[in-house]
């Protein structure tokens, strides 16, 4: 059964980005695991797409073979560029920080994606913001409260929450959560960069909108581009082996399913709900992180972190509920008139009719 034979295609975005944040869920643990376990957040960013180059190849060239725009220079550069703000720049940070913190203070941080995104639209003048209007309200408050949310969460960590569940499970390793400031100012710097990909990458799927090939593109330059930085930085050969234990197992399952399935799942629900439609899900992962962070895992949470994330929820709603009141503001600004064509023919059928009857009826044909 399809989504429209089960009468759920108006709600089929909604379902898939879910979908999405129990992957994104997964990935934090598999990989904070990894990690624990020696995994260089660089070798994994570039071995995960690499693998997703490869594999997603092959449907983009078959599948997408008459819809796929021709290749021009200005559009890969226009592709290195967003696969360098959403691939090799902005995950690389982002892992790193993953190393000096916890899953779910970096799950709360991705919550202020979607202000950051607002803010960094109205800069651009993507976006019109009626600051005099509710709905424009809404979206400043909500910015600033989501702002102030990340200032918490960075510069107060609080005592930690006493474990009353001792947990289910554990992640291999000992724990690495070496700098707690580092990993905050490493993850507001790849939600910035993140949020400039979310805009610029709406841009382009206007230009190429096939989205499997997008995402092997992506996959496959930002692949490239963390090789060359990784070669930089890590001289030792060592640290390019990778055994068969959970750190082979994380890119595996990073590389097929949040590389390459999801990555393409946000590139359609973009184009079909928009940037910020896709950036209201990320509290669903923080909640699913807290929660088996806690009771499965029995990792510690710590008040900043939860005073933070709740102050970020918050003004994220705000923000969405503000765009959203600007869609139906939209829809009823472009909403066009009601066809009265033929309801006036109706009503000047008859004076039609009076006046062709002047005309000439020869061989049964009106003249008018």
């Amino acid at each position: 059964m399809g989504f429209q034979s089960l009468g759920l295609r108006k709600y089929k975005a909604h379902i898939l980005m879910t979908l999405v944040q129990m992957g994104y869920t997964i990935l934090y643990f598999v990989t904070e695991a990894a990690f624990n376990r020696g995994l260089n957040p660089y070798i994994y960013v570039t071995y995960r797409h690499i693998l997703a180059a490869v594999v997603v190849w092959p449907f983009a060239y078959f599948l997408e073979r008459k819809i796929r725009p021709k290749m021009t220079w200005a559009l890969f550069l226009e592709i290195s560029v967003l696969s360098l703000l959403g691939v090799s720049l902005t995950l690389n940070m982002y892992f790193t920080s993953l190393k000096y913190t916890s899953p779910t203070f970096v799950s709360s941080m991705v919550n202020t994606v979607a202000s950051m995104t607002f803010v960094i639209a109205i800069l651009l003048r993507l976006e019109y913001l009626d600051a005099k209007s509710a709905r424009g309200i809404a979206k400043i408050l909500g910015t600033i409260v989501s702002l102030a949310g990340v200032t918490i969460m960075t510069l107060y960590k609080g005592p930690a929450v006493k474990n009353l569940w001792h947990g289910i499970g554990h992640i291999e390793g000992g724990t690495i959560h070496e700098d707690w400031l580092k990993g905050a100012l490493l993850t507001i710097a790849s939600c910035i960069s993140w949020s400039i990909w979310y805009i610029m990458q709406a841009v382009t799927l206007k230009r190429y909108p096939a989205q499997l090939s997008l995402t092997a593109w992506m996959s496959l330059i930002g692949g490239a581009q963390s090789a060359i930085f990784t070669a930089c930085i890590e001289r030792k050969p060592e640290v390019w082996i990778i055994g068969f234990d959970v750190k082979l197992w994380s890119i595996i399952y990073t590389g097929l399913v949040c590389s390459g399935l999801i990555v393409y799942i946000q590139l359609w629900c973009t184009e079909e709900k928009g940037p910020v439609f896709v950036t209201m899900f990320n509290p669903l992962c923080t909640i699913m992180v807290a929660v088996l962070a806690y009771f499965v895992f029995g990792e510690r949470l710590y008040i900043g972190s939860i005073i933070g994330g709740v102050i970020v929820i918050i003004g994220l709603y705000l923000v969405l509920w503000g765009k959203d009141k600007d869609q139906v503001q939209e829809q009823r600004t472009e909403k066009p008139p009601p066809d009265i064509s033929n309801e006036n023919c109706e009503k000047t059928k008859g004076t039609c009719n009076s006046s062709c009857g002047d005309g000439d009826h020869s061989n049964g044909l009106h003249k008018v």
